[in-house]
């Protein structure tokens, strides 16, 4: 049986995507640089970890894994899949979350649709 080993966003700065996700979730962080991915990043002529295509973002073990992808194209329609979070004061969480760089896109019954700094759509419930 398959297990789901990363969920991937498309991205146009990976780096500064990755940061806002790992602020947005509980316990999360971007995956540090050791000496050996700073070695892969510089044989790949990157100086800078903010210039890393590929951005990871990680909790404990067992808690799925956040993956980060340079693309070359924006964002264009609708996402077909999405994250839904939860929180024990919504409210208070969709203002933490405009703060971080979320834009409040519309109010249902239930939940608040969002979107990312790069127009990734996902919800907090009620």
């Amino acid at each position: 049986m398959a297990r789901v080993h990363d969920t991937v966003f498309d991205s146009k700065h990976p780096a500064s995507l990755a940061r806002f996700w790992a602020a947005v979730l509980d316990g999360y962080q971007v995956a540090p640089y050791d000496e050996v991915e700073l070695r892969r990043l510089k044989d790949n002529g990157i100086d800078d970890p903010e210039d890393d295509p590929t951005v990871l973002v990680v909790a404990g073990p067992g808690l799925p894994r956040y993956f980060f992808v340079l693309v070359p194209e924006g964002k264009v329609v609708k996402n077909r899949v999405h994250l839904d979070l939860s929180a024990d004061d919504p409210a208070a969480e969709v203002a933490r979350l405009v703060e971080l760089g979320a834009v409040a896109v519309r109010e249902f019954e239930g939940w608040t649709q969002m979107a990312d700094p790069e127009g990734n759509e996902f919800c907090v419930l009620r």
